[in-house]
């Protein structure tokens, strides 16, 4: 059920483009409640997907849409309970997919050739379809609320299923991490500030527009795309640096003063405020950094690798004390895992299937063993430097079938998903009976899903 329901929300963003409909003849092929399906709305998500490569399991008549009367059945309760969608997060969701669409389609303008309406009518036709997706997804929490799992259950979970068809849990990893950031020459950082004084300099002489030397010149590459600009963003989204000085401006035709951030050096030019939100370009500079200080950087951080072998201090106190990582070094050096789709327990926690570490950890990591130091290797970070670090294995977990002793929470997790889904397929069941639902003559013949929908 999870899975069924993240589908349609993954593909309608980009759905309204579609102009291969001009020649369909339209028709009404659903109803629900007072909400119509049209033969369009099927098509045009079909030829969407066919665009994107996206695989639909079935027959894309039948499921794409059975997906959307599950949507509307919960907008309708969604209106009911008078669940709203928060207008500020409605707004970030649209500014990002709108700077997401700029930047693969190359300018607004190609995206408004692309899609076939003005950006304002693309921003509108967004701003309603995340609404929606907000309240479809408020109101399915709302019924589901909190789950909670005994042991009990999971051992009655675990015995259930056959032997032969245990899930397999992948091989994890658990990685500590130290950093040292090549010192950056004196004349390097000199060099960029020139460079940014003198872009800033043929901006206010009106010899040259700032978005054509973003284009031109700036590292940060996706907003480059855009001529530099970010969208619409709240003080809070920005780091602090960059946000006290961009909203401090005020004049769309002056640049800002050069900012230093965790990023490189940055000058900014103001192109819209609205309310506690603002829309800025920037052109990013970054420092590079010589063979010789990546050298230097790799020799001391290999000494301190002797001295923590030789028993000097631990991996755990020079990450917290020496340690260039902000991510971690308050974290004893532990890498923790932010972005798991998978295995929900380990979301947030410190274990990583080894595809999930970053390139240059899994390299190095993979023929370690447990208790481990590295030698020192460079790597790009987060913030998209170049530096040097070692790691530290902390504990390796190899790919095995699931057991109870083991994968106690892994399978915990697997519970509470079997409870939500069991919850929301009950309510549907009983939504269905409860609304008025119509499907045409020839789009009945199909095997749904979700059972009920062709009762008269």
């Amino acid at each position: 059920m999870k899975k069924f329901f993240l589908l349609i929300f993954c593909l309608i963003p980009f759905s309204g483009f579609m102009q291969a409909q001009d020649n369909v003849i339209d028709e009404v092929i659903w109803v629900v409640g007072d909400d119509a399906i049209l033969r369009s709305d099927v098509e045009n998500m079909r030829l969407q997907m066919q665009f994107e490569n996206q695989h639909l399991t079935g027959d894309p008549y039948c499921t794409i849409p059975e997906q959307m009367a599950v949507q509307k059945l919960y907008l309708h309760q969604a209106k009911l309970d008078s669940i709203e969608a928060p207008e500020s997060q409605v707004f970030q969701r649209v500014e990002r997919q709108i700077n997401y669409a700029i930047s693969q389609i190359g300018s607004k303008e190609k995206m408004e050739e692309y899609f076939g309406k003005p950006v304002s009518a693309i921003r509108e036709e967004w701003r309603q379809m995340f609404k929606e997706q907000n309240m479809v997804q408020e109101m399915q929490r709302k019924l589901v609320g909190s789950i909670k799992t005994t042991p009990s259950e999971v051992r009655t979970f675990y015995n259930r299923i056959p032997q032969d068809s245990l899930p397999f849990i992948p091989t994890t990893v658990e990685v500590q991490i130290i950093t040292f950031e090549p010192k950056i020459a004196l004349e390097e950082i000199d060099d960029i500030k020139r460079k940014l004084r003198d872009y800033t300099e043929q901006v206010n002489s009106g010899n040259r527009e700032f978005s054509t030397l973003a284009r031109l010149y700036s590292e940060e590459i996706e907003s480059a795309k855009r001529g530099g600009e970010l969208g619409f963003l709240g003080k809070g989204t920005l780091v602090p640096e960059f946000a006290a000085v961009a909203f401090e401006l005020n004049d769309p035709k002056k640049v800002s003063r050069i900012v230093e951030t965790e990023y490189g050096y940055h000058i900014i030019q103001l192109v819209e405020k609205r309310g506690d939100r603002i829309n800025v370009r920037h052109i990013l500079l970054k420092p590079k950094v010589t063979k010789d200080e990546i050298a230097a950087a790799s020799l001391k951080l290999d000494s301190l690798r002797t001295d923590i072998t030789d028993g000097k201090f631990t991996f755990e106190e020079a990450a917290t004390y020496l340690s260039n990582d902000k991510d971690t070094k308050n974290n004893k050096g532990l890498m923790v895992n932010q972005n798991m789709e998978n295995y929900t327990d380990r979301s947030g926690t410190s274990r990583f299937e080894m595809s999930e570490l970053p390139a240059e950890i899994g390299k190095t990591v993979y023929n370690m063993q447990v208790g481990d130091i590295s030698a020192p290797f460079t790597m790009i970070n987060s913030k998209q430097k170049e530096v040097v670090a070692v790691v530290k294995l902390k504990s390796r977990t190899e790919g095995h079938k699931a057991s109870l002793a083991e994968d106690f929470q892994a399978l915990k997790g697997m519970v509470e998903d079997e409870k939500r889904e069991q919850i929301l397929e009950k309510w549907l069941a009983k939504k269905q009976q409860e609304t008025y639902i119509r499907i045409s003559e020839n789009w009945k013949n199909c095997d749904f899903q979700t059972k009920g929908w062709l009762i008269e």
